[in-house]
């Protein structure tokens, strides 16, 4: 047999025509009815893989006898796309014949229930004995039939008793993984918990710096060094199961053409590669710049200089891939077509509005506080992020809510959507042409921050571009800005920057900005002892003193599991550096901030039951909700969680997510507003009025007293 070297290793993955494996007959003789005699018979067992251009009827796995040059079917897909499997050669009466063509509707096998999924792996096992063969898919027992054995008719030649099976030879786009021949019936559910074979996806709620249309193709900012933007998407490795792998494993970014996958080559006037890495503020070719997967994730902070207009208005993929020299499909990964633009200043920048002369007393008690949230929010609108996961924000006008009197409200309403309407617009305009030196020269200049005056001052272009950034640059912006400009102004820019771009929750960002950059430098500084590194288990005891002052919690704090989740955010190993810490604190501080609002306070304060669950990754809170590795619990089942994947500045920082067990017997992810400025701001009933269908099916009722309203 043809095994793998390594099982779990790169070299385990076999292409189907690499396949050869040896059956031994005489192991299946004397199994009797059922298989439970002497002998027992034998299981043969393995993962699949089909590549999308499979087409039903295809033979998988043939079969043929030693002596016999005839290819017959052994594992087949229908035409209906189900897999087949047929008796065998030499111990059953009803094995096919040279006679037998496709689609077998002449010959005996058994059929799988269910259609085969194309590009996902699937676990294959087949029971064999003298009278009985059994297919398994994915651990479950899914057909079976009871044939007539030939055992009478055997010579005595031992060649008589040898059957090989072989893969398909090139006409059927497949992969197997982890070939298994078992002397023992029943042990087909233990080698499908075992050993399971990785996948490589794009995990979307992790994208930012990406707009996309109507037509589901990407819109990026490209070209030359003074405009093109960066634009971040995280890779994930997984097993079959969906959970996250750590292994040694390298992954490299590249700019491909998305209808035929050619790489995308310089153009010959232009001396920059298509696609550039970012790392730690200097661009690299990003070919030359492999990340490693920690903790089953790597982040890519990517820019193209390459514009579709160059290329004869093609679209792009990024193309994701192990660092190996062979290249499997399952180890590859590429996301959705992407236009590639550059985008100038406008002529005119959009006129700014009324601009707030001081602060309220208010605000500035906020900002003394450390939290600076509002609660005067005018518009309670949700993210216009760009990410498509299934961690997503429901419709804006669902959660509309403007406070003031009638005059008032109509006025902010109006002047909230033709203010989105013209960002909008904006953004629609898309030209080719650079910009020139003296737009780039000034560009970079208004954006800095670093002069106080022109900081001051607030430039429409600096409040129209700062709506326009992704993540990176707004929080690079604001580590400028925060330092230099007054409250007043700080709150003027939080107002304007939530007004133009319809989104209240940008104002709660620039709002904590100054607070949580002091005191993360604080908090480092006692943490580091002005070393470049620290020791992690001497930060964990500041890191739990600051979040639990911060959130205003003095009965729960952080648990082992949620230090790991931080760790894992951070992306450090037995020590951390500055950025590692920055990275923990810009996840950690919003949280905090979010935490110390009275309501959600009490909830997570209260652990018995616990209603937020800590500190916990996607994948935790699905597994919360699984009875066992199949089954889910009861509809209207839920956990709250605070995601992983939103750090500040991004608007979603420190909000909640619901993940439930829906009507449809499906897990669902739904982002809560924390912006609720009424006297029952932030209880539970309110956060998930959010999410009708979950108070529909009635799980509420198990809420402490002290929870409702």
């Amino acid at each position: 047999m043809a095994a793998p070297a390594e099982p779990g290793g790169i070299e385990g993955y076999l292409g189907l025509r690499d396949v050869r494996v040896e059956l031994d007959l005489g192991k299946a003789r004397g199994g009797g009815e059922g298989g439970e005699g002497a002998g027992g018979g034998f299981a043969v067992c393995f993962w699949l893989y089909l590549s999308g251009s499979a087409r039903p009827s295809p033979v998988i796995l043939h079969q043929i006898t030693a002596g016999d040059g005839n290819k017959l079917p052994f594992l087949a897909l229908s035409e209906g796309n189900k897999l087949l499997l047929f008796p065998l050669l030499s111990l059953h009466k009803q094995a096919p014949s040279s006679s037998n063509s496709s689609p077998w509707t002449d010959t005996t096998y058994i059929s799988a229930v269910n259609e085969c999924p194309l590009e996902h792996w699937i676990h294959i096992g087949c029971e064999v004995t003298e009278n009985v063969m059994r297919l398994h898919i994915d651990g479950d027992l899914v057909a079976e039939a009871h044939l007539c054995s030939l055992s009478s008719q055997l010579d005595n030649q031992d060649d008589a008793y040898q059957v090989c099976l072989l893969g398909n030879n090139g006409k059927v786009d497949g992969y197997v993984y982890n070939v298994q021949v078992l002397s023992m019936l029943g042990a087909i559910q233990e080698q499908y918990t075992e050993n399971p074979p990785s996948k490589l996806s794009i995990d979307y709620s992790c994208c930012d710096g990406i707009e996309e249309g109507d037509d589901g193709i990407w819109c990026i900012v490209g070209g030359k060094a003074s405009c093109r933007r960066n634009f971040m998407l995280e890779v994930v490795l997984t097993n079959a199961f969906g959970e996250h792998m750590n292994k040694d494993t390298q992954i490299v970014a590249s700019l491909v053409y998305a209808d035929n996958g050619a790489l995308v080559e310089k153009s010959r006037d232009d001396a920059e590669p298509p696609l550039l890495i970012a790392c730690e503020g200097l661009e690299y070719p990003a070919e030359s710049r492999p990340l490693p997967i920690l903790r089953g994730r790597a982040l890519f902070k990517l820019k193209i200089s390459q514009l579709s207009s160059k290329c004869d208005n093609k679209l792009f993929r990024v193309y994701f891939s192990t660092l190996h020299t062979r290249k499997y499909p399952f180890l590859e990964a590429s996301s959705k077509p992407i236009r590639c633009i550059s985008r100038g200043r406008p002529s005119r920048p959009l006129s700014a509005a009324k601009r707030t002369s001081s602060a309220t007393v208010d605000e500035i008690h906020l900002f003394n506080n450390g939290q600076g949230l509002d609660r005067d929010g005018k518009a309670n609108s949700c993210s216009l992020s760009h990410d498509q996961s299934s961690v997503a924000c429901l419709h804006p006008s669902k959660f509309l809510k403007v406070e003031g009197d009638g005059t008032e409200t109509h006025k902010m309403v109006s002047q909230s959507k033709q203010a989105r309407k013209m960002v909008v617009e904006a953004q629609s305009v898309r030209t080719e042409s650079t910009m020139s030196d003296s737009d780039s020269i000034d560009a970079r200049s208004s954006w800095s921050g670093s002069d106080k005056d022109e900081a001051e001052t607030l430039s429409d272009a600096m409040i129209f571009r700062y709506c326009l950034e992704g993540t990176y640059e707004r929080s690079t912006f604001l580590k400028s800005a925060a330092s230099s400009i007054n409250v007043d102004d700080l709150i003027t820019l939080a107002n304007e920057v939530s007004l133009y771009s319809g989104c209240s929750h940008h104002r709660n960002q620039i709002l904590i900005s100054k607070q949580l950059l002091e005191e993360g430098a604080v908090t480092w500084s006692i943490i580091s002892k002005n070393k470049e590194r620290a020791l992690w288990s001497s930060a964990v005891p500041e890191i739990m003193s600051k979040f639990m002052d911060i959130a205003h919690s003095t009965n729960r704090g952080l648990s082992e599991q949620d230090l790991e989740v931080l760790k894992g955010i951070a992306g450090c190993g037995a020590d951390l550096g500055r950025n590692e810490f920055d990275r923990l604190w810009y996840w950690l501080y919003p949280v905090a901030v979010s935490l110390s609002k009275d309501k959600i306070n009490s909830l997570w304060g209260c652990t018995a039951p616990a209603w937020i669950e800590g500190l916990i990754t996607t994948e935790e809170a699905e597994n919360a909700l699984r009875s066992s590795r199949e089954l889910l619990k009861k509809p209207g089942t839920f956990v709250l969680r605070f995601p992983t994947t939103r750090s500040w500045p991004h608007p979603d920082a420190g909000s909640l997510v619901v993940t439930y067990v829906g009507s449809d017997n499906s897990i669902h992810h739904r982002l809560l507003s924390l912006d609720v400025s009424d006297a029952r701001a932030g209880s539970l009933q309110d956060l998930l009025l959010q999410e009708p269908e979950l108070l529909q099916l009635g799980r509420v009722d198990r809420l402490p007293t002290a929870m409702k309203y």
